[in-house]
């Protein structure tokens, strides 16, 4: 962080003249990470922070029908950068990384590898493809595709296993947790703590994976702009870092 960005930041967070109602938007793959960084930046600031959680697709699509945010963070660009050139967000840089895991129920042996994944009768949870890891996980699907030693039709066998779509990642990973899906496509960060013990990670080597880009940004019409930019700065500060690491996201690039 510059040393400018800096000495604003410590003005920001270190005076409760500055404190206001906030709103922040967020891809469901946050609710963890960002409830706990908005408690300590609102500890620092005095403000109120609350937090909207939902597909980045329909949180985009809230916004562009009125709905009131100060700061909008997207699982990918594809939600984020239409909202930028319509000039609704100033601007937006990534403040995360994330990759995708597969999950079974711990309580089920069906699926272990991912050749168990296109056998037929399995049921498989994932996300629509308007939602950031549905775009994701369809990527994967032609990544191992293209590799072939799977199979050049082990996406359309895959497919055909679907047996539900959810609207968030968080959904998804919900069905899983109440066994009703023998495997499931979701984000790292969403075998949370809770999620851990009652799910097992199915292997998927690096070339298959892929690398969600998380930008977040400032609403042009926020009424809270100086505490909106002052919760992004957080974010990206060391310690709003540290947080999102703990939470297994990666760096931004």
């Amino acid at each position: 962080m510059k040393a400018g960005t800096a000495f604003l930041l410590t003005l920001l967070l270190g005076s409760d003249a500055h404190a206001a109602n906030l709103t922040v938007f967020a891809a469901a793959s946050l609710t963890d990470a960002f409830t706990e960084l908005g408690k300590a930046f609102d500890a620092r600031t005095g403000n109120k922070t609350t937090f909207q959680f939902a597909g980045s697709q329909a949180l985009r699509t809230q916004i562009e029908n009125g709905a009131k945010a100060d700061v909008y963070a997207s699982a990918n660009n594809a939600q984020f950068d239409p909202l930028v050139k319509s000039g609704m967000i100033a601007s937006g840089q990534p403040f995360v990384t994330n990759k995708l895991a597969l999950i079974a129920p711990k309580s089920s042996a069906k699926v272990t590898t991912l050749n168990d994944l296109v056998k037929p009768g399995l049921k498989i949870v994932m996300a629509d493809k308007t939602v950031p890891v549905g775009d994701y996980t369809r990527r994967m699907l032609t990544a191992i595709d293209r590799f072939g030693s799977y199979g050049r039709d082990f996406s359309a066998r895959f497919l055909k296993n679907v047996v539900s779509e959810e609207p968030n990642v968080r959904q998804v990973a919900l069905k899983v947790q109440l066994g009703e899906a023998d495997a499931a496509v979701v984000y790292q960060t969403d075998v949370t703590p809770t999620l851990k013990p009652l799910v097992r990670m199915i292997a998927l080597p690096t070339r298959f994976n892929q690398k969600a880009s998380y930008p977040i940004g400032t609403l042009r019409a926020s009424s809270n702009s100086e505490a909106a930019y002052a919760f992004v700065q957080y974010v990206l500060s060391n310690d709003g870092q540290k947080i999102l690491r703990k939470w297994s996201f990666g760096k931004p690039q």
